[in-house]
């Protein structure tokens, strides 16, 4: 290994020069950071700046550099130098455009700089370049769970991608919901009338192409192994067993329809009341002319009741909207009026939502004749030889029913995501405590898994809301808790065909990415391409667990001594055993307990009478931080008494950086980071609520210490929050300053 040769770039440009003295910053960086080569440049990020750094690694052997400029998200293909250590100290964005105008606050502005400069030599003597997992694969292929319109989308999108595709369907054809439908709501123009499927075309795309193997009346019987590694049993019909090695996988496993016998007040398990699918199936019966019920009379009147079973707040039922049933109901009210114009065809709504261009086919169904009524149904009874629906009117306000020949309630989607892993755990220690009922439960769990995966953790994927695979809907979708595997359609949230085709193409994409960087050694999102990976030191382990219980992706198992054993290729490099670890034997070549001890312990500390507190921010490097950087780019002004460092995730945030703070007299400490919860928006899912727990029981501490427990605060930012988190902080300084310097001052 070479010698560590370090080497500080300081950059005037930007406005740098104007607001403070960069002769000085040079200076901190060789007298105090020890840099051993140190150069000042009026526009760094321009192409002789550039080459310049390339030139001193190149030929003064450079190995570690550190540039102070613009922040660390700023310029990154600029400052991308592969083969040296970097660190970035942030005095554009973080100082000089968040700092207040005015040569009273000259000193202050540059007293942050001085730091920051401090900060990022200090980080820098701790770092390693990176080299990347050993542990590489060349298996890039994907297999697709799931042989309907969302998986056969992913599988033919990724063979167009030059990936060799392995799709897994249950059934002996391809197609599954898809290949109910008579007719689909139209996805293109013209918006008016339904659309054939295409999904016939479609399994006969996948079915015949070069680079995709199909195996039907097939289901996944294990799968072990991590992105770009893993090993996957498919148990066929017959009973062999083939081995698939696999780079990357697609969970499309679709939906079934909430079960319209749990709805006796709608008529559900009446004859003459069917749901959506059911009414599909006697369209394709009719093939085109008059639909006939199963008793095999004409159709001559029908109501469409929306929302059965959904949106409902007593908890009986479904909570949420499944988004596809509008339009469903205006395609299959226009199957009557097609096949017969004097069909009575009535939707009773209390909204409808119908997104994109289903305004268009709303009108069209209008014209046909189809009725819409706003109102809430009550009940439907049989009545003689059909149904009668009894609702309450919400135009005249009023009691009103409708005579039917059939009832078609529009249910809604439950997901096939397999097992609950919630209701897993609590089975398992039954099971594992010898009870014959949790054998029993046991036993009929792992039935429906779907993925029977080998972890610790469980043999499916977690859960989100109402059963949906946990993959954030908004934030980050397609990835799952999973590493290298990706929920796809219906099994990921409520959608249409049009929204599962497109979700299926994103998946396909996340899927590749995975699997392209497992092959080279480097992290899947949200770090994607990050070549660290965790190294723990076993000689110091305790084998205290920690680690592998509160690591989110399942990526650390442990050996038959009980030593953790870190998976690289699941890990997504978040840090949360590194902030887990009491003894502090988890780091990163780049992120380590050191590289950031470093950076609190290089900050200067004023004295008590300066009437100049400190406040340390650890911010998340996925929210919290852009919106520190958007503050500054707005020229929102914050207090200049903050010094801000980015860690990967607040579940990274070990507690020694928080004593170590406040024993060398910081004022106070800020963590930022993502919405935790429900609704959660941490990158790395479980992050803000590990850092939430922990902090939680640090007030002993701070009370041993005497110090107040206000004195560490944590708060929830979005990336938005640009003017928030200034308001944040400067409302946290000005408490701060009310409380009075941290006692803790001059003993640090």
């Amino acid at each position: 290994m070479s010698e560590m040769k370090t080497a500080a770039y300081i950059c005037s440009g930007c406005g740098l020069g104007d607001k403070l003295d960069i002769a000085q910053l040079g200076k901190i960086a060789q007298k105090e950071g020890k840099m051993a080569l140190v150069r000042e440049h009026a526009f760094l990020c321009n192409s002789e700046g550039v080459q310049m750094i390339r030139d001193d690694i190149e030929k003064e052997a450079v190995t570690h550099v550190c540039i102070a400029a613009c922040s660390r998200r700023a310029k990154t293909d600029a400052f991308h130098f592969p083969t040296a250590a970097m660190t970035r100290a942030n005095l554009r964005e973080g100082v000089i455009w968040v700092v207040a105008e005015g040569s009273e606050h000259d000193e202050v502005r540059q007293e942050m700089a001085d730091d920051y400069v401090r900060m990022g030599c200090a980080e820098l003597k701790k770092m390693k370049l990176p080299q990347g997992n050993p542990n590489t694969t060349l298996q890039k292929n994907i297999l697709v769970v799931g042989g309907g319109m969302s998986g056969l989308t992913a599988a033919f999108e990724a063979a167009e991608a030059g990936y060799e595709v392995v799709v897994v369907e249950k059934q002996a054809q391809l197609g599954g919901w898809a290949n109910k439908l008579w007719k689909r709501v139209p996805f293109k123009a013209p918006y008016a009338e339904p659309q054939d499927t295409g999904v016939a075309e479609l399994a006969a795309k996948v079915s015949a192409h070069p680079r995709i193997k199909v195996h039907l009346n097939s289901t996944v019987a294990e799968t072990t192994g991590a992105p770009g590694r893993f090993k996957v049993k498919v148990a066929q019909e017959s009973g062999a067993v083939a081995e698939e090695t696999i780079g990357a996988i697609i969970q499309a496993t679709g939906f079934a329809a909430y079960d319209i016998a749990r709805l006796p007040e709608l008529g559900g398990g009446q004859a003459n009341v069917v749901d959506q699918a059911g009414l599909e199936a006697l369209a394709q019966a009719a093939n085109g002319g008059m639909l006939k019920r199963a008793d095999g009379k004409e159709i001559k009147s029908v109501v469409f009741l929306q929302c059965a079973g959904q949106r409902d707040e007593t908890g009986q039922h479904l909570p949420y909207c499944s988004g596809h049933c509008c339009a469903t109901s205006i395609k299959q009210a226009m199957y009557f009026k097609d096949a017969n114009p004097d069909t009575d065809t009535v939707v009773l709504y209390t909204d409808l939502r119908v997104p994109g261009m289903g305004e268009d086919f709303y009108r069209s169904a209008q014209e046909k004749g189809v009725i819409f009524t706003k109102g809430k149904t009550n009940r439907v009874e049989a009545a003689g030889d059909g149904c009668k629906v009894n609702f309450r009117d919400l135009i005249l306000d009023e009691d009103a029913s409708l005579d039917a020949d059939l009832v078609v309630l529009a249910t809604g989607q439950v997901p096939n995501a397999g097992v609950n892993l919630d209701a897993w755990d609590k089975v398992v220690a039954e099971a594992d405590g010898g009870s014959e009922e949790g054998k029993q439960k046991k036993s009929a769990m792992q039935k429906i898994s779907i993925l029977n995966l080998s972890y610790r953790q469980g043999p499916d994927m977690p859960q989100f809301k109402h059963g949906f695979a946990d993959s954030h809907f908004i934030c980050f979708p397609y990835e799952t808790r999973r590493t290298g595997i990706y929920a796809a359609g219906p099994v990921r949230r409520p959608m249409d065909m049009l929204q599962a085709t497109e979700d299926a193409t994103g998946a396909a994409l996340k899927a590749i990415q995975a699997a392209e960087n497992a092959s080279l050694g480097r992290a899947a999102h949200p770090r994607s391409g990050d070549l660290s990976y965790p190294i723990v030191r076993l000689e110091g382990c305790t084998q205290c667990k920690r680690c592998t219980v509160e690591c989110p992706f399942g990526a650390i198992d442990e050996d038959e001594k009980r030593f953790p054993v870190f998976n690289e290729q699941r890990c997504r490099r978040c840090g949360t055993c590194m902030g887990a670890c009491p003894v502090r034997v988890i780091s990163f070549e780049n992120y380590s307990v050191d590289t950031v001890g470093n950076q609190i312990k290089a900050v200067e500390i004023p004295d008590e009478f300066s009437e100049k507190p400190r406040i340390l921010i650890l911010a998340c490097e996925n929210d919290a931080y852009p919106a520190l950087d958007m503050a500054g780019l707005s020229r929102t002004v914050y207090s200049a008494f903050v010094r801000v460092i980015p860690v990967r995730c607040l579940g990274s945030v070990n507690t020694i950086w928080i004593t170590d703070a406040l024993n060398s007299g910081y004022d106070g400490v800020m963590m930022m980071g993502c919405k935790k919860g429900g609704d959660y928006q941490c990158h790395f899912v479980k992050g803000s609520e590990l850092a939430g727990y922990r902090m939680s029981k640090i007030g002993d501490t701070l009370t041993g210490m005497g110090l107040e427990p206000e004195r560490v605060s944590s708060f929830e930012v979005a990336i938005t929050d640009n003017e928030r988190v200034a308001k944040f902080i400067n409302d946290y300084v000005a408490q701060l300053v009310e409380m009075g310097p941290s006692p803790m001052k001059g003993f640090g």
